[in-house]
């Protein structure tokens, strides 16, 4: 196994597992990011844990294809719980999943997380969903950074025990647009959040022919309040969805708190 074809995705993933800890990777599917973490050297050892049969034997093949068998160990399982406190981890990584199951896994095996420092995580969607466990269970945001890659966008979490409130300065705000990437504003985060502006603006109309109930009422001042808060943060926009001069750059890993890889 020569080349695996790692995405960017995964790529920023990696970017972000702190350096020179015992990983373990949630699903890791292909075993993709795994090999290449310790190819480049970013983890001493690698658990790579996948609870169906068919992605366990596809990762298990990469994995011998590419002589890692001894930096690399195969658990079959669901979630965390194929790990404990004696395995050491210093940080978890969780990609490719949406954020409510995400935030699941972290909730069903928060006991099995003592000692580790880190958590990166890539939710396919519902972001928010996993800055809100890590609010409740004493996990700080650290950084985050946002990509798009195939047309669909992905957006990098990482955060280790702290002050849960410390990264946040609006906070309902903030769980939906990730403060660093509210401050950041890069061209992928813009062009996102237009797009879901532009779904919020349609499902907004469509409810105006809705029988007028509870859920609705909440549903439509739930929507207005997004859309109130984008036209804060995006005073640029014209009434086309044209942008003028957009400020480059993405939260990198470097430029998180010092020691922090």
């Amino acid at each position: 196994m020569k080349n695996i074809g790692l995405s960017r995705r995964l790529a920023a993933v990696s970017r972000f597992v702190l350096p020179g800890s015992i990983v373990c990777d949630i699903g890791t599917d292909h075993a993709y990011l795994p090999i290449h973490i310790i190819r480049t050297g970013k983890a001493a050892k690698v658990i790579a844990t996948e609870a169906a049969q068919g992605p366990f034997e596809r990762a298990g093949k990469n994995v011998r294809e590419a002589g890692l068998e001894g930096k690399i160990e195969l658990r079959k399982g669901d979630g965390l719980s194929v790990i404990d406190e004696q395995d050491q981890i210093g940080c978890i990584t969780v990609a490719g999943m949406g954020g409510t199951l995400i935030a699941n896994i972290l909730e069903a095996g928060k006991d099995r997380l003592n000692g580790v420092k880190r958590l990166v995580v890539q939710p396919n969607v519902g972001a928010r969903k996993v800055r809100e466990w890590f609010l409740q269970n004493g996990w700080e945001l650290i950084g985050e950074e946002i990509l798009e890659e195939d047309g669909q966008f992905y957006e990098i979490l990482a955060a280790e025990k702290g002050d849960p409130y410390r990264p946040y300065r609006h906070l309902q705000k903030e769980l939906l647009f990730g403060p660093f990437l509210l401050r950041e504003k890069s061209p992928a985060f813009r062009e996102k959040w237009r797009r879901e502006k532009a779904d919020w603006e349609a499902v907004s109309d469509r409810l105006r022919f809705a029988k007028e109930t509870a859920s609705v009422r909440e549903k439509k001042r739930e929507l207005a309040q997004y859309i109130r808060w984008y036209e804060e943060e995006f005073p640029d926009e014209t009434s086309d969805g044209s942008r003028c001069c957009p400020p480059d750059g993405e939260l990198r890993p470097e430029e998180l708190r010092d020691g922090r890889g």
